[in-house]
């Protein structure tokens, strides 16, 4: 099997990792200036490895393979979170590169090839998934009209222009030239280190469904209406958001979880009633069964509160998507590559954080390895994995794909 360089690997992870430090993480939002810069990086890097490398409209950085025989699609994100980890995403796309130049390099496996991929904005900065959804044929240009970054307002349209983007064709996935793709990341929790394992072999990614929930009351003077006369939005939503809890607790699954990520109340103020109050929540499960059930019980107790009252309540659906199944043959190229480098120490799981890899998943086959997260801390930028983790992953990654495609 080929052999990956693991000075190359790091160093290479530790450079991209010095373009928007922060802290001991990075700062590398999607079009920012530092992210431009490190997808002008990624280009460099890719051909130095001899694939044609190419940033393309929506940003998405691809380097493609000159290798005659059979390809696997590979790669992930290089943008952060805000203020977050520097490893999340780009450990995959470096995994992705390091696998291209070791195949290139060994006798074995030179007619065959790794297409190398970073998706643009699976951080979610300007929309959902926006870089691997046009890959595969899912974003119009209407929605990327729309598209507006989330933290400072500016439209896509514009940070493209800005980037120098602007007019270049979006680049869609070649139908016939991949086995499939492979994508690997760190865990982004603690199973694995809290059961000292090495590799997680995904199963699925969950499907994540989101609502803004909104409140309607009457806003009025906190000192002199009475309890009784009040038509509190904020308190009405605090104790439907507790409610949900207390019914999901009795309908969920092993791996279910469920989260009020943001409230606001309107107008905000310590000495008035809130007369409109916002909350943003989400489920996660890989079973369409239980989404459905959470569903239905979110339905449930919203239709419950309007019932009694004293506020009004409406709920907005805002993305749903479908949890992908990973490839059984990839997961056990994947068991079997850790069987060679680290017997014993993998594991089959599902993921709980979605990926490329889910929407990838829907025009090929795909798989995902995990490697262990110190402390299970990521979108943060305390965010870490030990060289030694890092290096074991590379082998196993490379490892299976090679093995998929020269079998």
């Amino acid at each position: 099997m080929p052999a990956i360089n693991p000075e190359r690997l790091l160093g290479d992870l530790y450079a991209l990792r010095r373009i928007g430090t922060y802290k001991t993480g990075v700062h590398r939002p999607t079009l920012s200036p530092d992210d431009v810069v490190s997808r002008q990086w990624l280009v460099d890097r890719m051909t130095e490895a001899g694939l044609d490398a190419q940033i393309d409209g929506i940003a998405n950085v691809f380097g493609r393979s000159r290798a005659g025989g059979r390809k696997m699609l590979a790669g992930s994100h290089i943008e952060s979170q805000n203020q977050a980890g520097w490893l999340d995403g780009a450990l995959g796309v470096i995994y992705a590169l390091e696998a291209a130049r070791a195949l290139r390099d060994d006798l074995a496996t030179r007619d065959v090839g790794v297409d190398v991929i970073a998706f643009c904005d699976e951080e979610g900065h300007f929309g959902s998934y926006l870089g691997s959804r046009s890959f595969i044929g899912d974003v119009s240009e209407a929605e990327i009209d729309k598209a507006r970054d989330r933290t400072h307002g500016k439209m896509m349209r514009e940070a493209l222009k800005e980037a120098g983007y602007a007019g270049r064709p979006r680049l869609t996935f070649e139908p016939g030239r991949y086995a499939g793709y492979f994508e690997a990341h760190i865990e982004q929790g603690r199973s694995l280190e809290t059961s000292n394992l090495k590799i997680g072999v995904v199963t699925a990614i969950v499907g994540l469904w989101d609502y803004r929930i909104k409140v309607t009351g009457h806003q009025n003077h906190a000192g002199t209406t009475t309890m009784a006369e009040r038509k509190d939005a904020g308190l009405t939503l605090v104790r439907l958001i507790a409610a949900i809890d207390q019914a999901f607790k009795k309908a969920t699954g092993p791996r279910s979880v469920w989260t009020c990520g943001r409230m606001e109340f309107d107008p905000g103020a310590p000495s008035i009633i809130p007369g409109e109050a916002r909350a943003m929540f989400q489920f996660r499960d890989s079973d369409p069964a239980i989404l459905s059930r959470l569903e239905a019980l979110l339905h449930e107790q919203v239709a419950a509160f309007n019932k009694t009252g004293p506020c009004s309540i409406s709920v907005e659906t805002i993305r749903q998507s479908t949890p992908a199944v990973m490839d059984e043959s990839f997961q056990q190229a994947i068991e079997q590559a850790t069987a060679k480098h680290a017997p014993g120490l993998a594991v089959r799981m599902p993921s709980g954080a979605d990926h490329d890899a889910q929407h990838v998943a829907r025009v090929m086959p795909a798989a995902m390895l995990f490697v262990p997260s110190i402390d299970g801390i990521s979108h943060h930028w305390a965010e870490n994995t030990s060289d030694e983790d890092i290096v074991l992953g590379a082998r196993v990654f490379t490892d299976a794909i090679a093995s998929v495609l020269t079998r």
